[in-house]
């Protein structure tokens, strides 16, 4: 025995043989409005641009404190490699100047202009024992 086609527009329920049109979410009448799916692109493109401008932000902050970190790395080997013959006071400031004969820095708490030596930069001493440029 065949299978008896039902008209298109009778919903019918093959494996509970049952009509359900009732009680379906949509509705499956004719004259029913046509289901479209709402166009998101230009939701996910404006939130696309939106989390890459903030990533790239965090990015550049992360960056930067990189630099800061590395710099400050630097800056305090090139004054603890210096020569000094002096403990020095957390605090105070001194200056770092190319030594004349070996190249090797030294430090002292001579300013660039009571002398002619070549300076490289003014350093103060932290409570933390970091070195840290001074700029004037």
């Amino acid at each position: 025995m065949g299978k008896e086609k039902k008209p298109d527009q009778i919903v019918f329920d093959e494996e509970s043989q049952t009509y359900n049109a009732s009680l379906l979410p949509y509705s499956s009448g004719v004259g029913a409005p046509k289901i479209t799916t709402p166009d998101v692109t230009s939701w996910k493109q404006n939130n696309i641009n939106k989390v890459n401008h903030e990533i790239k932000s965090q990015f550049d902050q992360l960056k930067a404190q990189y630099e800061a970190m590395v710099k400050k790395y630097e800056d305090n080997q090139l004054v603890y490699g210096a020569k000094f013959s002096f403990e020095p006071i957390v605090g105070e400031t001194y200056h770092l100047y190319k030594g004349r004969k070996d190249n090797i820095p030294f430090l002292s708490v001579i300013s660039p202009e009571e002398c002619h030596w070549e300076f490289m930069g003014t350093y103060r001493l932290s409570s933390e024992k970091l070195w840290e440029e001074v700029n004037s």
